[in-house]
Protein backbone atom coordinates (compact mmCIF):
# COMPACT_ATOMS: atom_id res chain seq x y z
CA UNK A 1 0.00 0.00 0.00
CA UNK A 2 1.23 3.74 -0.76
CA UNK A 3 1.09 5.26 2.48
CA UNK A 4 0.39 8.85 2.92
CA UNK A 5 3.62 10.56 2.23
CA UNK A 6 3.97 8.83 -1.35
CA UNK A 7 0.32 9.70 -1.99
CA UNK A 8 0.33 13.29 -1.11
CA UNK A 9 2.15 14.26 -4.78
CA UNK A 10 0.36 11.96 -6.28
CA UNK A 11 -2.80 13.86 -5.16
CA UNK A 12 -1.43 16.96 -6.10
CA UNK A 13 -0.36 16.38 -9.35
CA UNK A 14 -3.91 14.63 -10.54
CA UNK A 15 -4.99 17.75 -8.77
CA UNK A 16 -2.70 19.98 -10.55
CA UNK A 17 -3.57 18.49 -14.05
CA UNK A 18 -7.36 18.63 -13.56
CA UNK A 19 -8.31 15.70 -12.45
CA UNK A 20 -11.47 16.03 -9.85
CA UNK A 21 -12.51 12.18 -9.67
CA UNK A 22 -11.67 10.20 -7.53
CA UNK A 23 -12.67 6.50 -6.23
CA UNK A 24 -12.01 4.52 -3.41
CA UNK A 25 -13.45 1.73 -1.19
CA UNK A 26 -13.93 0.59 2.26
CA UNK A 27 -12.40 -2.41 1.39
CA UNK A 28 -8.73 -1.17 0.18
CA UNK A 29 -6.30 -1.53 2.88
CA UNK A 30 -8.78 -2.11 5.41
CA UNK A 31 -10.08 1.35 5.26
CA UNK A 32 -6.72 3.42 5.33
CA UNK A 33 -7.18 4.49 1.73
CA UNK A 34 -10.19 5.82 2.20
CA UNK A 35 -8.21 8.24 5.45
CA UNK A 36 -5.76 8.96 3.35
CA UNK A 37 -8.08 10.29 0.77
CA UNK A 38 -9.73 12.07 3.20
CA UNK A 39 -6.60 13.90 4.59
CA UNK A 40 -5.19 14.47 0.61
CA UNK A 41 -8.66 16.33 -0.11
CA UNK A 42 -9.10 18.13 3.47
CA UNK A 43 -10.49 21.62 2.10
CA UNK A 44 -11.04 20.81 -1.40
CA UNK A 45 -14.50 18.04 -0.66
CA UNK A 46 -16.65 20.99 -3.09
CA UNK A 47 -13.76 20.95 -6.35
CA UNK A 48 -14.18 17.35 -6.31
CA UNK A 49 -16.16 13.99 -7.17
CA UNK A 50 -15.25 11.75 -4.29
CA UNK A 51 -16.58 7.99 -4.98
CA UNK A 52 -16.40 4.99 -2.50
CA UNK A 53 -17.94 1.25 -2.63
CA UNK A 54 -19.60 -1.42 -0.34
CA UNK A 55 -20.07 -5.27 -0.02
CA UNK A 56 -16.78 -7.18 0.35
CA UNK A 57 -15.35 -8.47 3.57
CA UNK A 58 -14.25 -6.01 5.83
CA UNK A 59 -13.67 -8.27 8.80
CA UNK A 60 -15.02 -11.72 10.72
CA UNK A 61 -18.53 -12.37 11.12
CA UNK A 62 -21.46 -12.66 8.95
CA UNK A 63 -22.06 -8.85 8.89
CA UNK A 64 -18.95 -7.62 7.72
CA UNK A 65 -19.78 -8.04 3.98
CA UNK A 66 -22.50 -7.68 1.84
CA UNK A 67 -25.21 -5.78 0.66
CA UNK A 68 -27.77 -5.94 3.46
CA UNK A 69 -29.27 -3.08 5.06
CA UNK A 70 -27.64 -3.08 7.83
CA UNK A 71 -24.03 -3.99 6.29
CA UNK A 72 -24.71 -0.56 4.05
CA UNK A 73 -25.65 1.65 6.76
CA UNK A 74 -22.87 1.03 8.70
CA UNK A 75 -20.05 0.75 6.78
CA UNK A 76 -21.35 3.50 4.69
CA UNK A 77 -20.90 5.86 8.34
CA UNK A 78 -17.55 4.69 8.58
CA UNK A 79 -16.69 5.80 4.57
CA UNK A 80 -18.01 9.05 5.71
CA UNK A 81 -15.43 9.63 8.69
CA UNK A 82 -12.64 7.82 7.17
CA UNK A 83 -13.41 10.69 4.04
CA UNK A 84 -14.04 13.17 6.58
CA UNK A 85 -17.18 14.34 4.72
CA UNK A 86 -20.50 14.71 5.17
CA UNK A 87 -21.68 13.07 1.59
CA UNK A 88 -20.36 10.90 -1.09
CA UNK A 89 -20.98 11.74 -4.80
CA UNK A 90 -20.63 8.27 -5.77
CA UNK A 91 -21.60 5.10 -3.57
CA UNK A 92 -21.43 2.22 -4.92
CA UNK A 93 -21.89 -1.80 -4.71
CA UNK A 94 -18.51 -3.85 -4.82
CA UNK A 95 -19.97 -6.60 -6.69
CA UNK A 96 -23.26 -8.55 -6.83
CA UNK A 97 -24.43 -9.85 -3.51
CA UNK A 98 -26.69 -13.29 -4.47
CA UNK A 99 -27.30 -13.93 -0.45
CA UNK A 100 -29.50 -10.58 -0.13
CA UNK A 101 -32.25 -9.48 -2.30
CA UNK A 102 -31.45 -6.35 -4.73
CA UNK A 103 -34.59 -4.50 -2.98
CA UNK A 104 -33.21 -4.75 0.15
CA UNK A 105 -29.98 -3.21 -1.40
CA UNK A 106 -31.45 -0.61 -3.44
CA UNK A 107 -33.84 0.38 -1.09
CA UNK A 108 -31.15 1.34 1.76
CA UNK A 109 -29.32 3.08 -1.10
CA UNK A 110 -32.18 5.01 -1.56
CA UNK A 111 -32.65 6.02 1.94
CA UNK A 112 -29.06 7.15 2.06
CA UNK A 113 -29.47 9.51 -1.10
CA UNK A 114 -32.72 10.68 0.85
CA UNK A 115 -30.76 11.23 3.95
CA UNK A 116 -28.20 13.05 2.25
CA UNK A 117 -25.30 10.71 2.63
CA UNK A 118 -25.34 9.88 -1.16
CA UNK A 119 -25.86 12.06 -4.23
CA UNK A 120 -25.85 9.04 -6.25
CA UNK A 121 -25.56 5.88 -6.33
CA UNK A 122 -23.55 3.25 -8.66
CA UNK A 123 -22.42 -0.57 -9.21
CA UNK A 124 -19.81 -2.55 -10.56
CA UNK A 125 -18.41 -5.77 -11.88
CA UNK A 126 -21.80 -8.22 -12.56
CA UNK A 127 -23.59 -9.96 -15.40
CA UNK A 128 -25.76 -7.39 -17.27
CA UNK A 129 -29.11 -9.80 -16.75
CA UNK A 130 -28.20 -8.82 -12.70
CA UNK A 131 -27.67 -4.86 -13.83
CA UNK A 132 -30.73 -4.73 -16.04
CA UNK A 133 -33.00 -6.81 -12.86
CA UNK A 134 -31.63 -3.93 -10.43
CA UNK A 135 -32.85 -0.93 -12.78
CA UNK A 136 -35.71 -2.79 -13.56
CA UNK A 137 -36.56 -3.29 -9.58
CA UNK A 138 -35.25 0.61 -9.00
CA UNK A 139 -37.88 2.01 -11.86
CA UNK A 140 -40.39 -0.43 -10.89
CA UNK A 141 -40.55 0.57 -7.29
CA UNK A 142 -39.52 4.39 -8.07
CA UNK A 143 -35.96 4.81 -6.57
CA UNK A 144 -33.46 5.75 -7.01
CA UNK A 145 -31.62 4.27 -9.63
CA UNK A 146 -27.99 3.19 -10.71
CA UNK A 147 -26.07 5.94 -12.55
CA UNK A 148 -22.61 4.25 -13.55
CA UNK A 149 -21.13 0.95 -13.88
CA UNK A 150 -18.02 0.36 -12.72
CA UNK A 151 -16.77 -2.93 -15.16
CA UNK A 152 -13.67 -4.74 -16.15
CA UNK A 153 -12.53 -3.31 -19.38
CA UNK A 154 -8.96 -3.22 -21.37
CA UNK A 155 -7.59 -4.17 -24.51
CA UNK A 156 -7.50 -7.76 -23.38
CA UNK A 157 -10.78 -8.31 -21.42
CA UNK A 158 -13.54 -7.13 -23.77
CA UNK A 159 -16.56 -9.26 -23.07
CA UNK A 160 -18.40 -6.13 -21.75
CA UNK A 161 -18.59 -5.32 -25.39
CA UNK A 162 -21.10 -8.14 -25.66
CA UNK A 163 -23.96 -6.70 -23.55
CA UNK A 164 -23.18 -4.88 -20.70
CA UNK A 165 -21.65 -2.13 -22.34
CA UNK A 166 -24.81 -1.80 -24.37
CA UNK A 167 -27.04 -2.09 -21.54
CA UNK A 168 -25.60 1.05 -20.43
CA UNK A 169 -25.34 2.76 -23.59
CA UNK A 170 -29.19 2.30 -23.67
CA UNK A 171 -30.41 2.68 -20.06
CA UNK A 172 -28.07 6.21 -20.16
CA UNK A 173 -25.84 4.43 -17.45
CA UNK A 174 -22.15 5.94 -17.18
CA UNK A 175 -19.07 3.70 -17.64
CA UNK A 176 -16.26 4.03 -14.92
CA UNK A 177 -13.94 1.23 -16.06
CA UNK A 178 -11.49 -0.57 -13.63
CA UNK A 179 -8.42 -1.92 -14.60
CA UNK A 180 -7.29 0.00 -17.95
CA UNK A 181 -3.95 -1.40 -17.73
CA UNK A 182 -4.59 -5.39 -17.36
CA UNK A 183 -3.28 -4.97 -13.86
CA UNK A 184 -0.02 -3.96 -15.46
CA UNK A 185 0.02 -6.29 -18.22
CA UNK A 186 -0.86 -3.56 -21.33
CA UNK A 187 2.08 -1.58 -19.88
CA UNK A 188 4.77 -3.22 -22.34
CA UNK A 189 6.64 -4.81 -19.11
CA UNK A 190 6.16 -8.18 -19.32
CA UNK A 191 7.37 -9.98 -22.59
CA UNK A 192 6.28 -13.41 -24.76
CA UNK A 193 9.15 -15.39 -24.15
CA UNK A 194 10.57 -13.80 -20.57
CA UNK A 195 9.31 -15.15 -16.81
CA UNK A 196 7.64 -12.92 -15.14
CA UNK A 197 9.41 -11.49 -12.04
CA UNK A 198 7.74 -8.41 -10.51
CA UNK A 199 5.85 -8.56 -7.17
CA UNK A 200 2.31 -8.03 -8.91
CA UNK A 201 3.04 -11.27 -10.56
CA UNK A 202 3.89 -12.94 -7.63
CA UNK A 203 1.04 -11.35 -5.21
CA UNK A 204 -1.40 -11.10 -7.70
CA UNK A 205 -2.95 -14.19 -7.35
CA UNK A 206 -5.82 -13.67 -10.08
CA UNK A 207 -3.25 -11.75 -12.40
CA UNK A 208 -1.70 -14.63 -14.08
CA UNK A 209 -5.23 -16.08 -14.42
CA UNK A 210 -6.36 -13.26 -16.48
CA UNK A 211 -3.94 -12.28 -19.25
CA UNK A 212 -0.46 -13.84 -20.26
CA UNK A 213 -2.10 -15.88 -22.59
CA UNK A 214 -0.68 -16.05 -26.69
CA UNK A 215 -3.31 -13.84 -27.63
CA UNK A 216 -2.95 -11.22 -24.83
CA UNK A 217 0.69 -10.44 -25.87
CA UNK A 218 -0.29 -10.42 -29.41
CA UNK A 219 -2.57 -7.37 -28.10
CA UNK A 220 0.48 -5.99 -26.07
CA UNK A 221 2.84 -6.53 -28.83
CA UNK A 222 0.17 -4.52 -31.53
CA UNK A 223 0.17 -1.42 -28.79
CA UNK A 224 3.66 -1.44 -28.46
CA UNK A 225 3.95 -0.76 -32.23
CA UNK A 226 1.25 2.27 -32.14
CA UNK A 227 2.98 3.41 -28.84
CA UNK A 228 5.69 3.61 -31.13
CA UNK A 229 4.99 5.33 -33.99
CA UNK A 230 3.21 7.99 -31.93
CA UNK A 231 6.15 8.71 -30.16
CA UNK A 232 4.30 8.00 -26.35
CA UNK A 233 4.74 5.02 -24.31
CA UNK A 234 2.34 1.45 -23.98
CA UNK A 235 0.51 2.76 -21.07
CA UNK A 236 -0.95 6.19 -22.89
CA UNK A 237 -2.17 4.02 -25.58
CA UNK A 238 -3.69 0.90 -24.08
CA UNK A 239 -6.70 2.27 -21.32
Amino acid sequence: MVEIDKARPIIKRALDLGINFFDTANLYSNGRSEEIVGELLRGQRDDVVLASKVRLKVGDGPNKEGLSRYHIMKEARKSLSRLQTDRLDLYQIHRWDPETSITETLLALDDLVHIGFVEYIGASSMWAWQFAKALFTSDNLGITRFVSMQNHYNLCYREEEREMIPLCKDQSVGLIPWSPLARGFLTGRYKRRSPPNTSRYRTDKYFAERFFRPEDFDVVERAEEVAAEKGVTVAQIAP
